[in-house]
């Protein structure tokens, strides 16, 4: 429901993901603005933003052009603006993760552990046993520690035979 509304979700949309009625579903999004006024004003300020200079930021100044914030067209307008709200968020994180592969990669030369895969806000790794302590403490380490925010990043390390298996 989050993501959803954050990334501009209709009632409609909201009411068919969720299986309940349209009605409902604008009760839980005006619900949603009136408790997070924040995140309404972000939205808001974003799209503003994006309308003004047609490109969106992430947090470490990467653009995005964004074209059709002028559409007259209103599903591609409505989706440029989807795109402008998404992108300093989805950006921020597409950036802070390569950071962490930079600096993590940095750390693993001379030993045996590769970094092998990026998924997401995920890495996975191929560590010899006696490796696995020390790496799985120096990615966590590196991957929150990448840059400071308000509120603090949180990564869980999971080791297994394979991605599916790692706890």
């Amino acid at each position: 429901v989050n993501f959803g509304i954050v990334y501009g979700q209709t009632a409609f949309g909201l009411a068919s993901s969720l299986g309940i009625d349209r009605k409902e579903a604008d009760l839980y999004i005006r619900a949603y603005f009136e408790r997070y006024a924040g995140v309404r004003r972000f939205i808001d300020q974003t799209i503003a933003e994006v309308r003004r200079t047609g490109v969106a930021l992430s947090m470490f100044g990467r653009k995005r052009p964004i074209p059709d914030m002028q559409s007259k067209n209103p599903n591609a307008r409505n989706f440029a603006e989807r795109t402008a709200v998404n992108t300093p968020l989805q950006g921020t994180a597409a950036d802070m993760i390569k950071l962490a592969m930079i600096r993590i990669q940095e750390h693993l030369r001379g030993q045996q552990t590769k970094m092998l895969l990026q998924v997401h806000d995920e890495l996975v790794f191929e560590a010899p046993p006696e490796e696995v302590d020390a790496v799985r403490t120096m990615v966590k380490s590196e991957m929150e520690s990448v840059e400071r925010l308000d509120v603090p990043l949180v990564v869980d390390v999971g080791v297994g035979d394979n991605w599916r298996d790692a706890k």
